[in-house]
C-alpha cells in the first residue's frame, strides 16, 4: 500500500468513527461517560492488572495466537477494556477471522483511537482504549461487511461481561 493511500484510508477510518450510528446493544451503553483520558501513572496500573495484561496494554505487546479464551465466546455480552473497564465492543460485532485473536468489525463508537504503527517497518494502524490509552491491537481492511474492517484484539486487553451480568463501574 502506498503511503498516500494509507493516509487517505486512515482519514476515512477516522471519519467512520465519527459517523457510526448505534445499534441494539447487549448492555445499554452510556454515551454520557466522561471519556477524558485518565492520568494514571504506570505504577498504579501495575497494581491493578496482571503483569501479562500490563505488557499488552501499556508496553504494546502481543499475545500468542490461539491463546485467548475470548476466541471461544459465543454468547451475548460486552467486551470491556481490561484496564479501565470502558466498554469497547459488543458481541454482535465479533466474528471468527481465523487469525487466532478475538476479532471485531466495529467498536462501540468513540471508544477507541488509532495511531500509525511502524514497529514492523510496514505501516499498520494500531488502536487503543480512548480512556486509559491501553493498547488493544491493530485494525486491518480485510474484515467483513458492513465496515470491511478487522479489529484484531489481544484477548488479555479485554474482559467479557455476559449480557445477564451488570457492567462493572469504570476504574478511575
Amino acid at each position: 500500500m502506498e503511503r498516500r493511500q494509507f493516509i487517505m484510508q486512515a482519514g476515512s477510518l477516522a471519519g467512520l468513527f465519527i459517523t457510526m450510528g448505534s445499534s441494539v446493544l447487549a448492555h445499554p451503553i452510556n454515551n454520557k461517560i466522561n471519556l477524558t483520558p485518565l492520568k494514571k501513572e504506570h505504577e498504579e496500573w501495575r497494581k491493578l492488572i496482571s503483569s501479562q495484561e500490563y505488557k499488552i496494554l501499556f508496553e504494546e505487546g502481543t499475545e500468542p495466537p490461539q491463546s485467548s479464551p475470548l476466541n471461544n465466546v459465543k454468547q451475548d455480552g460486552t467486551f470491556i477494556c481490561a484496564a479501565c473497564y470502558l466498554p469497547l465492543f459488543e458481541f454482535d460485532k465479533k466474528y471468527e477471522s481465523g487469525t487466532g485473536w478475538p476479532s471485531f468489525y466495529e467498536p462501540i463508537p468513540g471508544r477507541v483511537e488509532t495511531k500509525l504503527d511502524l514497529s514492523l517497518i510496514w505501516p499498520r494502524t494500531e488502536y487503543h482504549c480512548i480512556r486509559c490509552g491501553g493498547h488493544q491491537g491493530h485494525v486491518f481492511d480485510d474484515g467483513p461487511q458492513p465496515t470491511g474492517l478487522r479489529y484484531c484484539n489481544n484477548g488479555l486487553a479485554l474482559k467479557f461481561i455476559p449480557a445477564d451480568k451488570p457492567l462493572p463501574e469504570l476504574r478511575g
